[in-house]
C-alpha cells in the first residue's frame, strides 16, 4: 500500500511509535507485524472472513495510540463488582494494568498470574515463542496491529494437577479520555496436565468513549486439563472491539465456553479451536444481541485433528432496531480424525423489520466414522406461542418479552454456577425489550 493510498486509520498506526523494548526479537516481531499491516491495510468484504463486516467507516478514523493517563483514570468499584466472584482479578484500563484495582489473593501454589508488562520485564524469553509470531493471513489485520502494539495483557500458567478453587477474573475497561484511543491487550493462558480453571473475562466501559480495543488470546491445554471460560462483553455502544481467541487442546482436554456479546458499535470475536489430542472436547454456548446500529460478528472455526474428539456449539442471536449480527460456524474434521462428533446450531431472532442477521454454517469432513450435524435459522417470534400467551391474559409486549428472553437464555442454561447464571439472565432481561 503506497503512502497516497493509506486510509486515515492505517496512516495513524503507521506513524505511531511502537512500544519501547530492550528485547531484540520482540522489537523485530513488532516491526514485522506493523509493516505487514501498513502494507496490506484493512481487509475489505472480498476477504471471505470479512464478507459481512465492512470496515469503511473505521478506515476513516484516526485513533491516538495508547493512553498515557491510563493509571489515573477513575473507575468506580461498583463497575468492577461481579456477584459471587470475589477472588483474584487483574484489571486493565485502556489496555494498561492497574495494580490498584487488581487482586492476586486466593491463588494456590503452582499458579503463576501476572500482567504481560511485568512478565516481559522479568521473564521475556519464556514468551518468545508466543510473541514473535508473524501473522500472514489476508484477514489478519487486527492480529498484526495487536502483535505490533500490545505491551500489556495477562500471562497465566497453571501447574500440573492444580485445581484453582475460585474463578480468576480478567477485566478490561474502556475509560473516557479527551480523544479516541487505540489500545491493545495480549493474553497467554497455559493449563498444565490435569489442571482445572474457571476464567471470567469481562469487557466494560466507563465515562463514555469511542475507543478501539484489540485483543489476542492463546489458550493451551495440556492432557486432561479443563477450562471453563466465561466471556461477558459490555463495552460502550460507541466503541469498537476486535478480538481473537485461539484454543489448543491436547488429549482429553476440555473447554467449555459461555459468551455473551452486548456492547460495541462494532464487536467482532474470532474463536478458533484446534483439537489436536485424542478425546479432546470443545463446547461453546453463546448469544449476541445487536440493537440500535450495532454490528456484532462472531467467527467460530473448529478443527478436529485427532481421533474421538468432540465439539458442540449452541448460539443464539437476537437483533433489534437496525442492529446487524453475523455468525459463521465452520467445522473441519481432518483426515485421521476418525470417531469425531461435531454439532453446531445457530438460531436467530429478528425483532424489527430493519434488523439483519447473516449466518453461515460450514462443515467439511475428511475422515471416516464421523457424527456431524449443523444448522442455522433466522426468523421472528413464533406466532402460535405468542397467541397462546395472549390467550392466557398476558399483554402482547410482555408476551413478546417472555418469549424473547426464553429464546436468548438457552445457551446459558448450562452455566454451572447459579449466581453467575442468574446475573447473566438479568443482563439479558435488561437488554431485551419489555
Amino acid at each position: 500500500m503506497t503512502q497516497m493510498a493509506r486510509t486515515p486509520f492505517v496512516a495513524a498506526l503507521a506513524e505511531a511509535p511502537l512500544p519501547a523494548s530492550a528485547t531484540a526479537w520482540l522489537d523485530q516481531a513488532r516491526r514485522q507485524n506493523r509493516d505487514a499491516f501498513v502494507d496490506a491495510g484493512l481487509p475489505d468484504t472480498r476477504v471471505e472472513a470479512w464478507k459481512y463486516t465492512a470496515l469503511r467507516a473505521l478506515a476513516q478514523r484516526r485513533y491516538a495510540s495508547g493512553d498515557a493517563l491510563a493509571l489515573e483514570r477513575p473507575v468506580e468499584a461498583s463497575l468492577l463488582a461481579l456477584p459471587g466472584s470475589d477472588g483474584p482479578a487483574l484489571v486493565f484500563v485502556n489496555g494498561v494494568f492497574r495494580a490498584d484495582l487488581s487482586a492476586f489473593d486466593a491463588l494456590p501454589d503452582g499458579v503463576d498470574l501476572r500482567p504481560l508488562s511485568r512478565a516481559l520485564a522479568e521473564v521475556p524469553e519464556s514468551l518468545r515463542f508466543a510473541l514473535s509470531r508473524h501473522y500472514r493471513g489476508p484477514g489478519d489485520a487486527f492480529a498484526r496491529v495487536n502483535a505490533a502494539f500490545a505491551s500489556d495483557g495477562v500471562v497465566l500458567r497453571i501447574g500440573a494437577g492444580i485445581q484453582v478453587p475460585v474463578p480468576v477474573r480478567l477485566v478490561f475497561v474502556g475509560a473516557g479520555a479527551q480523544e479516541d484511543l487505540a489500545w491493545h491487550v495480549r493474553n497467554l493462558v497455559d493449563l498444565g496436565v490435569g489442571s482445572e480453571l474457571t476464567l471470567i473475562e469481562q469487557h466494560l466501559s466507563t465515562g463514555g468513549q469511542a475507543h478501539l480495543g484489540t485483543g489476542v488470546a492463546d489458550f493451551a491445554l495440556q492432557s486432561g486439563a479443563k477450562l471453563h471460560h466465561v466471556v461477558l462483553q459490555q463495552a460502550d455502544t460507541g466503541s469498537s472491539l476486535v478480538r481473537r481467541s485461539h484454543y489448543r487442546l491436547d488429549a482429553r482436554a476440555q473447554v467449555q465456553l459461555h459468551a455473551l456479546e452486548l456492547g460495541g458499535a462494532l464487536a467482532r470475536h474470532d474463536l478458533r479451536a484446534e483439537l489436536v489430542g485424542d478425546g479432546a472436547a470443545f463446547r461453546t454456548d453463546g448469544a449476541f444481541l445487536p440493537n440500535g446500529r450495532q454490528h456484532m460478528d462472531t467467527q467460530l472455526a473448529i478443527h478436529h485433528r485427532a481421533r474421538d474428539t468432540l465439539s458442540s456449539s449452541t448460539w443464539r442471536g437476537v437483533a433489534g432496531g437496525r442492529g446487524r449480527g453475523v455468525f459463521r460456524g465452520a467445522i473441519v474434521v481432518e483426515a485421521g480424525a476418525d470417531g469425531s462428533d461435531a454439532t453446531l446450531s445457530n438460531k436467530n431472532l429478528l425483532l424489527s423489520s430493519q434488523a439483519e442477521i447473516d449466518t453461515k454454517p460450514e462443515l467439511e469432513i475428511y475422515a471416516d466414522e464421523v457424527k456431524a450435524a449443523h444448522g442455522a435459522t433466522v426468523g421472528q417470534l413464533d406466532e402460535r406461542a405468542l397467541f397462546y400467551l395472549r390467550s392466557r391474559g398476558i399483554p402482547g409486549d410482555q408476551a413478546r418479552s417472555l418469549l424473547t428472553a426464553a429464546f436468548a437464555r438457552v445457551p446459558f442454561e448450562s452455566l454451572p454456577d447459579e449466581t453467575l447464571r442468574t446475573y447473566v439472565e438479568q443482563l439479558l432481561l435488561a437488554r431485551l425489550p419489555g
